[in-house]
Order: C-alpha cells, then structure tokens, then sequence
C-alpha cells in the first residue's frame, strides 16, 4: 500500500494571451490580448475589495469584439510579427471546489512549438475554453510539483532552523544560538542560523 495525495484539479481556463519580445535584458511584454468575456472569479482577482467595488473591470474592453474588432486584431498582429515567447493566460476554478475562496488563481503558460503566428493562432482558438488536466498529464505519469510553504510567521531560531535547545539554566533565555562565529573573520557568516 502506498501514500498518495490526491490532488482536485477542475480544468482551467484560458482569458488571454501574452507576447514577449528578447532584449539584451531578458524577456520584455510587448502586447496582451484578453478573452472577450471574463467570469466573475477570474474578474475578482482584480479587485481588493470585490461587493464594494462598481465590478467594471473589462466591460469596456469587450466592447472591442463588438464595435471594433480591428484593435484586437492590430494587437494580435504585433505579437504574431514581433514577438519570440508566446503565453496563454489562465485562470483557475475556484467555485468547483469545496472551498471558502470565491477569486481564482491566474497564471501564465507557455505555448510552445511551431513558429509565433502559429503559437497565437493556436493561443486565439483556446480563448474561453476549459483545459482539463487529462490534455497536460497523462496517467502514471512522473511529474514535479512546486508549492509554497505554510508561512509561520516571525519565528526565532529554534523553530526557523531546528537549532539545538541551550541547557535550562543558561542566562537570558536557551532557544538562542551561543556563539554565531569566531573573533575573526570579523563578521557574522550567512552560514549562521539568525531569526
């Protein structure tokens, strides 16, 4: 018998695309292209306060597909032209799963293969689509996971680094380091456990 987790993944959805131009400096966002019609939870990311807010965020940019379709296709025209890196934007669902949290997550995925048009054109057709998990993964298939630790708050050194306890009676408190380095160098290394 072996330990698994069992992780819920509702399929994502994809709301825009993102091109990148190479400049000595790195990668530079050039233009972004987003969905004609964003659900609620993707909207809320962008509020911090979402029952007090007027809720108007991209109601005039879906106005774009109906009166003028030209600005959207200008753009996607730009990345197709100019642009190395494509990326779909993606947000998650959250109202599928049984949790307290009403606004999604929003990441970036690469496109990958083929020229920049193909890549945008390939990015233009998922727009508003659901990406299930079945067309990234595959069964028993290895994969790695990032995730981000539980944040424990402002912690000293006996719990942030698991350094030894000081016997009972030691002066002015024993969850302490005793000696954090030699006379000299004339320093305290970043090899010493600090809180």
């Amino acid at each position: 018998v072996e330990a698994v987790s069992i992780l819920e993944a509702p399929a994502m959805v994809v709301v825009g695309v993102v091109g990148y131009v190479e400049t000595p400096r790195g990668l530079r966002t050039l233009s972004t292209v987003w969905a004609a019609h964003l659900s609620d939870e993707c909207r809320r990311r962008f509020y911090k306060n979402w029952y007090k807010s007027k809720k108007k965020a991209f109601t005039k940019y879906a106005k774009k597909y109906t009166e003028s379709k030209k600005e959207i296709d200008v753009e996607l025209a730009r990345i197709k032209k100019y642009c190395q890196v494509v990326r779909v934007i993606a947000h998650t669902q959250v109202s599928k799963l049984n949790l307290r949290q009403k606004k999604a997550h929003i990441m970036e995925i690469q496109v990958n293969g083929g020229t920049p048009a193909e890549k945008v054109a390939f990015a233009y057709d998922l727009f508003e689509k659901h990406i299930p998990v079945e067309a990234v993964f595959s069964e028993n298939e290895m994969i790695d996971v990032i995730g981000v630790t539980k944040g424990k708050g402002f912690e000293g050194v006996t719990t942030r680094w698991g350094t030894r306890r000081l016997p009972r009676k030691t002066h002015k408190g024993l969850r302490k380091v005793a000696c954090i380095g030699a006379w000299h160098p004339a320093r305290v290394s970043f090899t010493v456990a600090r809180a």
